[in-house]
């Protein structure tokens, strides 16, 4: 408790000192917490606490509109489940043939990763989110009107490439517009959101054609590309790129007309003002002792939330189903049923319980899941209790998404969207997200032949990597709810000096 006092007493005074340059008469306290204002001036203080903390209809409509973008990633995700019975019937692929077209969504992503970071600095948050429906519309049509394995491979890519890009920049655009008590449940509406889509694909993928599910996907992503142009641009990104009016009235719109946004705008331009003091950080000069700690929290997250074995069970859950014995159109609809309110109650709690407390509680879930499926296959494979293997596989593949969503799934992406300074947001969060879908993309397209395999083994090891993702969350993941990034990131920042 005494090291985070001093800690945040030292982001005070490293605050101050540039507020003290442009203001030299203004005096400051640090050791009281108390400053000699008028009763004017302190009541006009806390009318700007009370606006920073208010949430406005334009906050939520931005958020709503930004998150939009998950529900087409979802979507994305839904559509291999639903339509590998139809696709391998009607193109006549293999296995294998159609684990790369179910993989090679995560390879774009891989894609759009690389370059996300620097989309996002460059075009801005929102011209980024309709560079992505570009990619998202182009793939969707193409796999609507693809007549072999090439063109349904290529449309896949497109569209993995739109979601590489959206996983970055839907995250950091709303930690950026968010009040500071609400934005962790503010960028939890992106896995809603994702999750949404899922069901949906899950739900009428039981009904539809595989081509005319294709349609219903890019339905949603020309409303979306519609909907940009209503919303405001990231205060924060405005300010960096020295916008100033542009990025107060930005705010202004934010945060409420009747507001006073002069001190937020002061703090984020003083914030900016103190990373650029080192310039824009390099990939190379990502690698430093001062980064370390947010790097490993950032990357570590991502490499355990893929090597859970996540992206495979959701991709493939129709198999899982099938192999257990137990009805896939019945397991897929009951997920659907589910995972939405499951989703909703993580999106409310997450400023309540705290990031930590619901990722280890979601790892926890995920690891007895995944390891009740090792059991079930297991049992299978010797012809033990052959009655109980698919109530067993419903179960824990029902367990296992339904955990993902509600806390592994969302949180890694908020806690990459707080940790990370202005000036190294843009190299760090594409390392962190190329993590993400490098590891997705290996799991995904391994995970068919390790299910035929050896689906225990496979399940065992997903159980295992759960289980230590619980010790490395206790041990190195801080909890941010309540504060805000400028805090977050001084914090991190003073715990490695």
């Amino acid at each position: 408790m005494e090291r985070q006092k001093s800690m945040e007493k030292g982001l005070l005074r490293k605050s101050l000192s540039i507020r003290e340059r442009k203001f030299p008469n203004e005096e400051a306290f640090l050791e009281t917490g108390l400053s000699r204002k008028s009763p004017r001036e302190i009541t006009k203080k806390a009318q700007n606490d009370d606006g920073e903390c208010r949430v406005t209809a334009t906050v939520f409509f931005s958020t709503f509109v930004a998150v939009s973008g998950s529900f087409c990633t979802g979507c994305g995700a839904g559509f291999s489940s639903g339509a590998q019975s139809g696709i391998t019937k009607d193109l006549s692929l293999s296995v294998a043939e159609y684990s790369m077209f179910g993989s090679i969504l995560t390879l774009g992503g891989l894609i759009g990763a690389i370059f996300s970071g620097k989309v996002a600095d460059v075009l801005g948050r929102k011209r980024t989110m309709v560079f992505c429906e570009a990619f998202c519309v182009t793939g969707w049509l193409a796999v609507a009107l693809a007549q072999d394995a090439l063109w349904l491979d290529c449309g896949r890519l497109l569209l993995g490439i739109g979601v590489g890009l959206f996983s970055y920049v839907i995250p950091v655009y709303i930690a950026e517009i968010a009040p500071k008590h609400v934005r962790g449940s503010f960028v939890f509406a992106n896995q809603l959101m994702q999750n949404c889509g899922i069901a949906l694909f899950f739900i009428i993928g039981n009904f539809l054609p595989w081509r005319l599910l294709a349609i219903v996907g890019f339905v949603p992503c020309v409303l979306h590309v519609f909907c940009l142009f209503f919303i405001p641009e990231s205060p924060r990104w405005l300010a960096k790129k020295g916008r100033d009016k542009e990025c107060r009235s930005a705010l202004q719109r934010l945060r409420g007309s009747d507001v006073d946004i002069s001190r937020e705008a002061n703090t984020i331009r003083d914030t900016i003002e103190m990373s650029e003091v080192d310039g824009e950080t390099k990939m190379a000069e990502l690698f430093q002792r001062r980064y370390a700690y947010p790097l490993l929290i950032g990357v570590g997250l991502m490499f355990l939330q893929q090597l859970s074995g996540s992206s495979g069970v959701t991709y493939y859950a129709s198999s899982l189903f099938n192999k257990g014995g137990f009805p896939s159109a019945i397991g897929t609809s009951v997920i659907a049923t589910i995972m939405v309110p499951k989703a909703m109650l993580g999106t409310i709690i997450v400023d309540k319980l705290g990031r930590r407390t619901l990722l280890m509680a979601s790892c926890a879930a995920m690891g007895l899941s995944a390891l009740l499926l090792s059991v079930s296959y297991g049992f299978q494979s010797f012809g033990i209790l052959p009655d109980l293997t698919p109530i067993f596989t419903c179960i824990g593949v029902l367990g296992h998404i339904v955990a993902f969503a509600m806390g592994m799934g969302g949180l890694p992406w908020i806690i990459m969207a707080e940790i990370f300074p202005m000036n190294v947001k843009v190299s760090a969060g594409t390392l962190v997200t190329v993590t993400n879908w490098l590891f997705g993309w290996m799991i995904t397209y391994t995970f068919n032949f390790m299910l035929e395999w050896n689906a225990s083994g496979m399940f065992f090891i997903f159980s295992m990597v759960s289980a230590f993702s619980i010790v490395f969350i206790y041990f190195l993941v801080p909890e941010t709810k309540g504060r805000s990034l400028e805090e977050i990131q001084a914090l991190l920042s003073n715990s490695v000096q």
